[in-house]
């Protein structure tokens, strides 16, 4: 699909800066909550607290406008399913006026399917607002938990169990939501996409949404290493109960 070149303007600087707002607030917090001994806690807090704010905040406000935004077409003779069974409607941030509609525009000229309520992104981000976002959440109150050494071992050994366990799924399930947002496309030569203008490629469509897949490999990795000396101690203290 052709789309026009990429225009930097005052409205387009105001979606980028406010989409990547969410990352210095963060840091902040990591830097606030999480001790600067705990390094590789402090990188898991920031990661899951912009996870938490991408979601709820960026994504929600996508799942807003494609429920409350639309425009009315009579005459339609087309055969549905329509979304929300509305046939006479037509869904998503395009018709609407708001920030958030503008936001979603903007990104929308990289993949035209968020343009409109298309009902595979739809879906998924209805797990991804509703699911990922609060289970990002509750990693970083495990987090703070785990680091607290004002605490029991007990009591923060639990909540770093519970934190791997969730961190593990939520991993899974942006890597999943990543492929399936864009699987359909490959298989489609990228029909949606505008991959000529290096903007739109390299910025939007490359970082924006690579960041979900690099960091939650590198967190399925922490886990591994940590399930993987869960066991050796495990069999360690096993092995110790034997010989006595």
């Amino acid at each position: 699909m052709s789309s026009a070149s990429f225009t930097l303007d005052v409205p387009t600087v105001l979606c980028i800066v406010f989409s990547l707002s969410f990352m210095p607030i963060a840091y902040l917090l990591s830097k606030t909550l999480i001790p600067a001994t705990q390094t590789r806690n402090r990188i898991l807090f920031f990661w899951h607290a912009y996870d938490a704010l991408t979601h709820l905040f960026v994504e929600g406000s996508f799942l807003y406008e494609c429920f409350t935004s639309y425009t009315t077409i009579a005459g339609i003779h087309s055969v549905g399913p329509f979304f929300l069974n509305e046939p006479t409607r037509i869904y998503g941030p395009a018709y609407g006026t708001g920030p958030s509609a503008r936001l979603w525009q903007e990104y929308a000229k990289a993949d035209h399917r968020w343009a409109g309520a298309d009902l595979t992104v739809v879906s998924l981000e209805l797990l991804t607002v509703l699911v990922g976002g609060p289970a990002a959440v509750y990693i970083c109150y495990l987090l703070c938990r785990s680091s607290n050494t004002a605490i029991s071992a007990e009591t923060r050994g639990k909540a770093r169990a519970t934190l791997w366990l969730v961190a593990t799924a939520l991993a899974t399930a942006e890597l999943y939501g990543g492929f399936m947002t864009f699987a359909p496309e490959w298989l489609t030569g990228s029909s949606q996409l505008a991959t000529q203008d290096p903007v739109y490629l390299w910025l939007y469509l490359f970082f924006f949404n690579t960041l979900w897949v690099f960091i939650p490999l590198w967190v399925l990795w922490e886990a591994a290493k940590e399930l993987r000396a869960a066991f050796v101690a495990a069999e360690e203290g096993l092995s110790g109960r034997k010989a006595q």
